[in-house]
């Protein structure tokens, strides 16, 4: 609107003054050439909503400004509405424009050329290339500056958001992996000292609350020291002296003896049939020990609180690139306090197995006979199962993973 206000002052400003671009012409009364000003000037207003259609009344009214005694403010109108019509028009229109202008000027330039036979005439093909083809030009070009920023805006939040859900995903991975590691670091002292407390309170006996309270302070002290060892991880920075290693597969012995000595009141005895060291031909990666180990941890952790009175068997097994991990405990009912169970183990087992890209199963298993639970039968999702057994033979709870060793396989 502002163009066409201002075009349309200028305009009447120099018919006033009496200048014009032309005369002799079929309508030489000098009112006569306000009609295409006004008429360029109104198409002005219609430069961004319907640039194609101002463009095409724009042509009428310049040819007919021909006819008249003309306006250069008309001619520099035309110039903004064929400017307009190729950077807010059509993509269509955006590439017919210019060719079209071009072939209008070189048609025009050669056919005054060869009616006038006068170089003089050339300029009337370079005028009309100013007036047509050189603000098409110009409309291309700031179109294809406007058309790449565009793109580049789109590719910056296209990587943004790609930066954005990086960060969500990495965030969340990290998060499932301290709730892994707190999990495992915390349920298996906790359970024990749970587990313990409540057998010192319940049994009115000197010697069983001296060996419960030993107990407890055993695995206080060694969570404790696991809970360092993993703030100091979470504190790490450079320069800052490096917290203790992660578990490997050589501390299972000592999870074994603990779990034990854990377990010795409730009837549990723990036996460890470590069979990776003969069959090892190269050391396992770190996170398939990690994964091992807490595997490890999180199953005795279950048979302390939900198995029956008997054997639990740790076995670990290395054969064809695979590192085998099984625990299994008697399926069955429990004298004494039991601990409960959130069904968090289980997830964190099988989280990090499926990041290692191996397989795990977890369930009841038939072992002595074919005895069948039919108690209450509950089980907490944590691998353990506890029903009350009465049948011909034991049943057990059997925990087996296993790992692929090789290091192209890992992906933690």
């Amino acid at each position: 609107m502002l163009i066409g206000a201002a075009g349309l002052a200028g305009g009447l400003l120099l018919w006033a003054a009496g200048l014009h671009t032309q005369g002799g012409r079929v309508f030489g009364a000098h009112w006569v050439a306000l009609v295409p000003l006004a008429v360029t000037a109104a198409m002005e207003l219609l430069r961004r909503s319907r640039p194609q259609a101002a463009l095409a009344v724009g042509t009428l009214a310049l040819l007919a400004d021909q006819l008249t005694t003309g306006s250069l403010v008309t001619v520099l109108m035309y110039t903004d509405l064929m400017y307009a019509a190729v950077v807010y028009g059509s993509p269509a229109a955006a590439r017919r424009i210019p060719v079209a202008t071009f072939l209008v000027t070189a048609a025009a330039t050669v056919g005054f050329f060869t009616w006038f036979r006068r170089p003089e005439a050339l300029l009337l093909g370079v005028v009309i290339g100013l007036v047509s083809f050189a603000p098409a030009l110009t409309g291309v070009s700031v179109r294809n500056h406007r058309e790449a920023a565009s793109a580049a805006r789109l590719r910056a939040e296209q990587t943004a958001l790609l930066a954005e859900m990086d960060r969500v995903q990495a965030v969340t991975a990290e998060r499932s992996r301290m709730a892994r590691e707190l999990h495992d670091v915390v349920a298996n002292h906790l359970s024990a000292i749970a587990i313990h407390s409540t057998a010192a309170l319940s049994i009115d006996d000197p010697a069983t609350s001296r060996d419960a309270l030993g107990v407890i302070r055993e695995n206080s002290v060694e969570g404790l020291a696991e809970m360092r060892r993993l703030i100091g991880l979470l504190r790490e920075s450079e320069g800052e002296e490096r917290p203790s290693a992660a578990p490997t597969l050589d501390s299972v012995d000592s999870l074994v003896a603990q779990a034990g000595s854990n377990g010795a009141s409730s009837g549990l005895t723990v036996t460890l049939e470590d069979r990776v060291e003969d069959a090892a031909a190269a050391p396992l990666p770190a996170p398939v020990q990690l994964a091992a180990y807490r595997i490890v941890q999180e199953s005795l952790t279950n048979a302390l609180k939900h198995a029956a009175p008997g054997p639990v068997t740790v076995r670990l097994g290395r054969a064809y690139g695979r590192l085998t991990v099984e625990v299994s405990s008697v399926l069955g009912g429990r004298p004494g306090p039991s601990a409960p169970g959130s069904g968090a183990g289980l997830v964190g087992m099988r989280e990090r197995v499926a990041l290692l890209g191996g397989t795990i199963e977890a369930g009841p298993a038939a072992g002595g006979g074919n005895g069948r639970g039919d108690g209450d039968g509950n089980d907490d999702g944590d691998g353990d199962g506890d029903g009350d057994g009465d049948g011909d033979g034991d049943r057990i709870w059997r925990v087996r993973a296993e790992l692929p060793v090789e290091e192209r396989a890992v992906r933690e």
